[in-house]
């Protein structure tokens, strides 16, 4: 089984409608879902995305086979292409490093959306993933897999946009988890 744990319901959008996955409830989250996949939405922000994360953990039996992604779009310095994926072997939150992947990129976990470049990349739920995903110990194989949505500049970031950058990645996503 594959679960996804992302945050907007536009960067969902993308494997609902590729998918097309069936909506439900799980606790306080929207949830969709088919044979072979579940995906959850978090909401904006590190709390929402460890409190989405630890709610799968909790109702779903994990196997080895089992597969966790938090998939969504990243802010990013000129030196990345828009549309980019990227996979994430290190998380930086709070000035703490926390590595996970060797040979990956480092993304920084912020509070807020950010309009200057104090960093390569960053993104706002990567951290509470990776918290809630690491303190499991029945789950093996779990990713990070970001998309660059803008250089720095969330204003220009629409729904639209969002949704179709996330459904250009989807044939990479899956070809990078299998």
């Amino acid at each position: 089984m594959i679960y996804l744990v992302i945050a907007l319901k536009s960067e969902a959008q993308a494997f609902v409608d590729r998918y097309k996955l069936k909506k439900t409830k799980l606790g306080n989250f929207t949830l969709y879902f088919d044979e072979e996949r579940f995906l959850i939405v978090s909401g904006i922000g590190i709390v929402n995305a460890r409190e989405a994360t630890q709610t799968l953990i909790n109702y779903y039996d994990i196997s080895d086979d089992d597969i966790y992604l938090n998939v969504g779009v990243c802010g990013a310095s000129k030196e990345y292409k828009i549309g980019s994926l990227l996979e994430i072997g290190e998380v930086v939150h709070d000035g703490i490093i926390h590595p996970f992947k060797k040979d990956k990129q480092s993304i920084v976990c912020v509070d807020e959306a950010m309009s200057e470049a104090k960093y390569d990349l960053v993104d706002m739920e990567s951290y509470g993933f990776l918290d809630a995903v690491s303190h499991s110990p029945v789950i093996k194989n779990f990713h990070i897999l970001k998309v660059v949505s803008d250089h720095f500049e969330p204003e220009k970031v629409t729904k639209e946009f969002t949704k179709s950058l996330i459904f250009k990645a989807i044939n990479d996503i899956n070809k990078l988890i299998n």
